[in-house]
């Protein structure tokens, strides 16, 4: 049986010394499990299929070998990563960019439904490193032969389980047929069904094999309470737990926008997540709910998938996933980082029958246990300003928080998170000044020049 080496360090794998300084002033220090395990396997180009969840830190543990191998002779793509939505994709590149700091003009592209086709071919004409993507937007640019992926070298499938259960199976064996057939295959799943094995013997070539041991899992506490009143329950069991962070599930987009709409007129600063919003609508309010201006996300199966979001305390199904898998990776949410968590099921009699379907055992309790305190109200303590600008303008986190402290007199405590990408920058700003800063942005400059900027909330 594998037991882990507490002493282990990212220097002690064989990666460019580069990328170790760069994990340093990242703050990582040990490796999880699943780095621990993978890293040496993928530095040998040996194929490797791990079970792991999203949160085990799977994503560093199959870029960190995969940086390391990329080159400056080609123009054309050498690494493809292939994900089951759209914000998994964004995740993981920016996990590229932040870990690709160290090497010069490291290009990455993400390729995926709800944006433009055609940026997206300008993207891939100017070159690439690194593609990031969707099976049904990867397939479109391969028949439309806006990409080249005659050089690919790596080839990673990230939460394969997912894909196989959205129906694209057939995609990812026509994508791979059009790979060399000499590459390094490596796919990732937080389950193990069947299908998983037949589609890693017809990519993978004599693969290693990981799986995450048992007494490793974080723990999550899972709770049940039955109710003839949801909505009710549900601001109980908030106003009992008091989460600093909390992550609804239902299963229809109708009833995602009823439980926000529920939540927002008793005074809780809400984001929802659902498949008919706009990609910059989904990005943003994603970005919202990690960065703490919305800390309550109400959000469907589908979009809430792959989402790696830190300090989610509480976990709550509103309605009764279908599959035992989507239950498992929806309580994954929480209980990151060696932490614990709280997931929490609210049943009528029908889901009561639907947890015995999917053959999910979990620990009930009556509303009468709640104590509640009817003066809690779950809202941010920072809001949200977005500044036109980002990656393509040279604008970095640094150039915004200059402004910030030096011209406009803001205290670094004040300041949260800043999210940069190609066309706009987001930063999150204490509600106390956030007029302040709004006022100062929009009539001052960045690196000289002027800005539009906007408050998202």
């Amino acid at each position: 049986m594998y037991k882990r080496d507490s002493l282990k360090t990212f220097e002690n794998f064989s990666l460019n010394k580069q990328l170790v300084e760069n994990l340093k002033e990242l703050g990582y220090k040990v490796p999880t499990s699943i780095q621990e395990q993978a890293i040496p396997i993928l530095l040998k180009n040996r194929d490797l299929i791990a079970q792991a969840k999203t949160g085990s830190g799977k994503t560093l543990a199959f870029l960190l070998p995969l940086l390391s191998k990329l080159t400056d002779s080609s123009f054309n793509p050498q690494i493809l990563i292939i994900t089951p939505t759209r914000e998994l994709a964004e995740q993981v590149a920016q996990e590229s960019i932040k870990l690709s700091r160290h090497r010069k003009n490291t290009k990455i592209v993400t390729l995926y439904g709800g944006t433009s086709l055609t940026k997206q071919v300008n993207s891939l004409e100017k070159g690439a490193d690194i593609v990031i993507g969707t099976p049904g937007r990867l397939l479109d640019h391969l028949a439309r032969q806006t990409i080249n992926l005659s050089e690919i070298h790596s080839l990673v499938l990230d939460e394969a389980d997912r894909m196989l259960d959205m129906g694209f199976a057939n995609d990812i064996l026509k994508l791979v047929a059009s790979l060399p057939k000499k590459r390094h295959s490596l796919l990732f799943s937080a389950t193990y069904p069947e299908n998983i094995q037949k589609l890693a013997d017809s990519i993978l070539n004599q693969p290693d094999e990981i799986k995450i041991q048992a007494q490793e899992k974080v723990t999550i506490e899972e709770l049940l309470y039955t109710t003839d009143n949801k909505d009710k329950t549900l601001l109980k069991v908030i106003k009992h737990f008091q989460p600093s962070r909390v992550l609804i599930f239902c299963n229809t987009k109708v009833k995602t926008n009823e439980v926000s709409e529920m939540l927002h007129k008793e005074s809780f600063d809400v984001a929802t997540l659902h498949g008919d919003l706009e990609q910059y609508e989904r990005q943003e309010m994603l970005l919202q709910f990690a960065n703490g201006s919305l800390p309550v996300l109400v959000a469907t199966d589908l979009a809430a998938r792959g989402l790696d979001i830190e300090n989610v305390d509480l976990v709550i199904n509103y309605d009764i996933p279908m599959k035992q898998e989507n239950y498992i990776h929806r309580i994954g949410r929480t209980g990151r980082a060696n932490k614990s968590g709280l997931a929490i099921s609210l049943c009528n009699d029908y889901d009561l029958k639907k947890l015995n379907e999917i053959e999910v055992t979990i620990k009930k309790k009556t509303e009468e246990t709640l104590t509640l305190n009817k003066n809690f109200y779950m809202q941010g303590s920072v809001s949200t300003l977005c500044i036109e600008g980002g990656k393509k303008k040279k604008i970095r986190a640094g150039d915004i928080l200059g402004t910030l402290c030096k011209e406009i007199g803001l205290e670094n405590k004040e300041i949260g998170k800043i999210n940069i990408y190609s066309n706009h920058a987001y930063v999150a700003i204490n509600k106390s000044v956030i007029k302040k800063a709004f006022d100062g942005l929009k009539n001052g400059k960045i690196k000289g020049k002027k800005v539009r900027v906007w408050w998202l909330d």
